[in-house]
């Protein structure tokens, strides 16, 4: 049995050990770092950036049970659709669908990513109260992700922002590529930082700052906040990684110390970047909870209910988890 697949134990009804994963959990030390915040706040993209690239059409009905799940586990933070066109995404076509069957708790926020003024509207009349808008720092990789220009997409931000101010709708901004661009390369942290100003001043609350091929180390994670908190305070900044080289981890770690307090993550790693060959899915949230346990930084996450929640999802969708966390604790459980 030690040999299966964590997703396959859920799958076959062997999993039934995982509700013991309490009483087998071992209570491993946690270590408090000079200079590290005591509480973070973890934002869940699983059911957007995790599923949106997935090619077999994930059912509607399974993606609201992964989003109330992950709800369940205590995340306050959840993105869970977008407003896009669907000839350009297709998995997140049911969005309308997965808004209005969805189990809203009282504290979760539940948002949508829009890329203009028509989805922004079709996203508030399904009963959106957050819209995220998504930018990059480099030119070749915003005509390949959203079809447009630098200087064309904040025409089209503007107006998302403009409308959400006049509605009381919170909007969240994003900014891609900014430690690599798979086109152009390297990419200046004063460009980063320029945009991520402008982004604020239209309106954005908060914005994520996203290592979209995962090629950052934690050196360059610094210098690029370092320049960010110039134009920026960092209290308004959230950290985006994908774990491609295998630095995500260490890149959080990296911002921490640096004083954000703010991370994206995706439930079983799910995700990647269709326009960034090679680029493996974002970090996972289950690894960052534990992360941020043994540092004695609180979440307010219950690990088990999350590790749960994201084996639902690659049992769902026949995949195995990409939690590192996740899977040796379904195999522990397992033995």
């Amino acid at each position: 049995m030690a040999a299966l697949t964590a997703s396959a134990l859920f799958r076959t009804g062997s999993f039934s050990m995982f509700q013991r994963m309490k009483q087998l959990s071992a209570k491993y030390a946690q270590v408090a770092l000079s200079g590290l915040p005591t509480v973070v706040r973890i934002v869940e993209v699983g059911p957007r950036d995790g599923l949106q690239n997935e090619p077999e059409m994930v059912p509607t009905d399974v993606k609201v049970e992964f989003i109330n799940k992950l709800a369940d586990s205590g995340l306050k933070n959840i993105e869970v659709t977008s407003f896009v066109s669907p000839k350009w995404v297709p998995q997140m076509s049911d969005h309308n669908e997965v808004m209005s069957k969805l189990k809203k708790r009282p504290g979760v926020r539940y948002s949508v990513l829009t890329p203009n003024l028509k989805g922004f509207q079709s996203a508030v009349a399904a009963g959106a109260e957050e819209v995220a808008i998504f930018g990059a720092a480099s030119e070749t990789f915003s005509k390949k992700n959203i079809n447009c220009s630098v200087d064309e997409s904040w025409e089209r931000f503007r107006g998302v922002a403009e409308a959400a101010k006049e509605k009381n709708v919170l909007v969240r901004g994003y900014v891609s590529c900014v430690l690599g661009c798979p086109y152009e390369g390297d990419v200046k942290p004063e460009r980063v930082a320029e945009l991520c100003k402008k982004l604020l001043d239209m309106g954005c609350y908060e914005i994520s700052l996203g290592d979209t091929i995962g090629v950052g180390t934690p050196g360059a994670m610094k210098q690029l906040l370092t320049e960010v908190s110039r134009h920026v305070p960092l209290s308004k900044i959230a950290v985006h990684c994908h774990d491609t080289y295998g630095q995500a981890m260490a890149n959080i770690l990296a911002a921490l110390q640096m004083g954000v307090t703010v991370f994206d993550s995706s439930a079983a790693g799910l995700g990647g970047c269709p326009y960034a060959k090679g680029a493996s899915g974002n970090v996972s949230t289950e690894d960052v909870v534990y992360l941020m346990n043994g540092l004695a930084i609180q979440t307010g996450v219950d690990l088990h209910k999350l590790i749960e929640a994201g084996h639902y999802i690659s049992s769902a969708i026949g995949k195995k988890s990409g939690s590192k966390v996740g899977t040796a604790t379904a195999m522990k459980c397992a033995l």
